[in-house]
């Protein structure tokens, strides 16, 4: 099967696997911050402003469900990779078929193209928030700092390293903005993680935040990046996959609550509406001064071109994946795939002055194809018998995994019914 080998016969002895210390797991662990880096784009950080300018506090409880549901998701597809020995969409093929696969693969490979579009807009804003620069100029630089990344040597490890000081940098900015601001209003904070409503109209914008920061295409990829970082079954027992799951979640929450309790903070008591967070940072100049356009530059530049890195490889991962062709990042497939998509997406961003309102509604309606239909096949295999490597069966998981779903399926019919109306 390519470049995955395939091995689910093997029995595992998980009792005689040793716990790693706390700084053999920081070395071991890394796809997580990959994953992160994916998720907080510039989608994500203006709909949590969104959020917050516009409902204030009363959303914050959304992070208890994004923890649960992102922690199952990646949790799951880990375990199911490690014990079957294939990442999730040459597992699909094993069990259900290359139909399935291929199917599932080109969906997410869709939803990932499309999103490109927005992270380099938002790439371009960063560099003028910075540097005063033309957007689309400074979408070229960082377009060139991404190219070399991809065709040099160590792509997994550069990838890697670039990630997690954009992710860093992020923290900085966004924890800067929000002491900057006045800090959390600990009482409000308080009321919202425990009244768990949706506020008059909120209902679309929480699924599709929702959506947006506990997706199933997350775990997926988690799987093959595993690979490059040169996991073992080992690591499902000795700790390192929980603890790379928890930074993950831990660090898209610390981001994402940032901002959206800045927004609740300065824009909320005003009743302003955003549309990007550039728009953010000029709302924010009044409390902040002149520093605020150049902290927001760098946040946005880090959620921008960490979230470019990774999710155009991911697109041409998954294709490949579907369609049982190599995934490694070192391959030339993957190299020349992910560059004709840069360069595909850099020209359609470019000629529409940003991320058109077509393709946003392309990307999510095959987001919502894409998800129900990954996540059915990864419910049917953490239910299997066979999928177990003679392991007890994980029925935390297995009812963790059914909830989620259930609550998938929602999500994704509430937002096709609001696309297609």
């Amino acid at each position: 099967m390519n470049d995955i080998e395939v091995n689910v016969e093997e029995v595992f002895d998980e009792t005689k696997v040793k716990k790693l210390s706390f700084l053999e797991l920081i070395k071991k662990i890394g796809p997580g911050i990959i994953l992160t880096g994916i998720v907080i784009g510039p989608g994500a950080i203006t709909t949590a402003s969104m959020i917050g300018a516009k409902y204030g506090y009363s959303l914050i409880w959304l992070y208890i469900l994004i923890a649960f549901m992102g922690t199952t998701y990646v949790l799951v597809t880990y375990r199911l990779s490690m014990l079957t020995g294939m990442p999730t969409l040459h597992a699909i093929r094993h069990y259900y078929g290359k139909f399935a696969a291929g199917f599932t693969g080109l969906a997410l490979f869709l939803t990932c193209c499309f999103f490109t579009i927005g992270n380099i807009s938002g790439t371009g804003a960063g560099m003028n928030l910075i540097f005063g620069m033309d957007w689309k100029l400074g979408a070229m630089i960082m377009i060139l700092v991404l190219i070399y990344c991809y065709f040099s040597k160590g792509v997994y490890s550069k990838i890697e390293k670039a990630v997690g000081i954009c992710v860093i940098g992020m923290i900085i900015a966004f924890y800067i903005t929000l002491v900057g601001t006045g800090g959390p209003n600990f009482g409000a904070l308080g009321k919202g993680l425990v009244q768990w409503r949706f506020p008059e109209g909120s209902l679309a914008t929480s699924l599709g935040f929702l959506s947006t920061h506990a997706a199933l295409t997350t775990g997926i990829y988690g799987t093959y990046l595993g690979i490059e970082k040169k996991w073992k079954k080992e690591d499902l027992f000795n700790g390192t996959m929980k603890v790379d799951t928890i930074a993950h979640v831990l660090c898209v929450i610390l981001i994402s609550a940032a901002i959206m309790i800045v927004a609740a903070n300065v824009l909320n008591p005003t009743k302003t509406v955003v549309k990007s967070p550039a728009e953010l940072a000029e709302m924010l100049m009044p409390v902040m001064g002149s520093i605020a356009r150049p902290i927001m530059g760098i946040a946005l530049l880090g959620a921008g071109f960490s979230s470019l890195l990774g999710n155009t490889q991911r697109g041409v991962v998954l294709l490949n994946a579907g369609f049982n062709k190599p995934t490694a990042l070192e391959d030339k497939s993957i190299k020349f795939g992910a560059m004709i998509v840069l360069v595909i997406s850099a020209v359609i961003c470019f000629l529409y002055n940003g991320s058109p309102v077509q393709l946003i509604f392309i990307a999510n309606l095959a987001t919502a194809i894409a998800t129900p239909v990954s996540g059915a096949f990864i419910l049917l295999m953490i239910w299997r018998k066979d999928t177990t490597g003679g392991l007890r069966a994980p029925k935390a998981l297995r009812i963790s995994m059914s909830i989620c779903y259930i609550i998938c399926i929602f999500l994704t019919a509430s937002s096709l019914i609001k696309l297609l109306s």
